[in-house]
């Protein structure tokens, strides 16, 4: 199948929800976090993959390289693969972190536009 969708929410009620496995991609890794006030993810590195996170809802403090800077919604962060880093919540309510990793590079503009009359909508 060429798409799937899904909801974090359906993907069970744990701290790590595998959006990747779920809904079957296969280019690059993409998680969810789903971190309770005060929590502390661990810190790590990769050792090939760069990752971007995405702040969907809540306050992440992201500490790297002896920087910390506070995220929000809609906040990003990109993290080259060997940059060790570490996530806290520090807001009052569940913090929601869209983690996408891969290695690789740029592959540059390939779009297309496709035929509206395919769209039932």
């Amino acid at each position: 199948m060429g798409y799937a969708f899904g909801s974090i929410d359906e993907m069970g009620d744990g701290t790590f929800r595998k959006v990747r496995q779920e809904l079957g991609v296969t280019a690059f890794g993409v998680n969810v976090l789903v971190l309770q006030p005060g929590v502390v993810a661990r810190p790590h590195y990769h050792d090939v993959q760069d990752e971007l996170y995405f702040v969907h809802q809540g306050r992440a403090r992201f500490e790297v390289e002896g920087e910390s800077r506070e995220l929000g919604p809609g906040g990003l962060l990109h993290v080259e693969s060997k940059t060790p880093r570490r996530m806290t919540n520090v807001g009052e309510d569940e913090l929601i972190v869209l983690v996408v990793g891969a290695k690789g590079g740029y592959v540059g503009r390939d779009g297309h536009l496709a035929d509206p009359s395919s769209f039932t909508s």
